[in-house]
């Protein structure tokens, strides 16, 4: 990647609605060498995909949660098991494994507290090996982001 790709991966993540013909203008290229390098920044797997990111409250989410697993067993089959369960569950939001006490950390959405304890006692109970879990309300967003700095 090139200065140029990196322009154009920085305005993509800001606003991926941006036109290929505006992104070209900002550059300083034509039309055609943007979209082609556009084209190859995903084909390569680069640009993963394009989204639109939603204002939370304004679709009845109101509660977000980080909760940390610890599992009973660590074999590979127990850990593929796991977050295949978890990774199935609409409500969360990201899956990580972790180094140190926890072994995941769940990041996970939802309407309000009440439906987020119904979460965690229909759904995150009932997954095997679960050991103990630890939520861990957020009660306010400092900083969020999806934007990588690329300079």
């Amino acid at each position: 990647m090139n200065q140029i790709d990196i322009k154009i991966l920085n305005i993509l993540q800001s606003d991926c609605t941006v036109s290929v013909k505006d992104i070209a203008k900002e550059v300083g290229l034509s039309y055609t060498p943007t979209y082609e390098r556009i084209k190859h920044l995903e084909e390569s797997g680069v640009i993963q995909t394009r989204v639109a990111i939603l204002d939370p409250a304004k679709i009845g989410i109101n509660l977000f949660a980080y909760c940390n697993i610890v599992l009973k067993e660590q074999s590979k089959d127990a850990l593929l098991e796991f977050e295949n369960s978890v990774s199935m569950l609409s409500e969360v939001l990201e899956v990580v494994s972790l180094s140190g006490v926890y072994d995941y950390m769940l990041k996970i959405a939802a309407k309000d507290i009440y439906t987020y304890n119904d979460f965690i006692v229909n759904h995150l109970a009932n997954i095997p090996n679960i050991g103990q879990y630890h939520s861990h309300i957020v009660m306010s967003v400092v900083k969020d982001t999806t934007a990588y700095c690329l300079d």
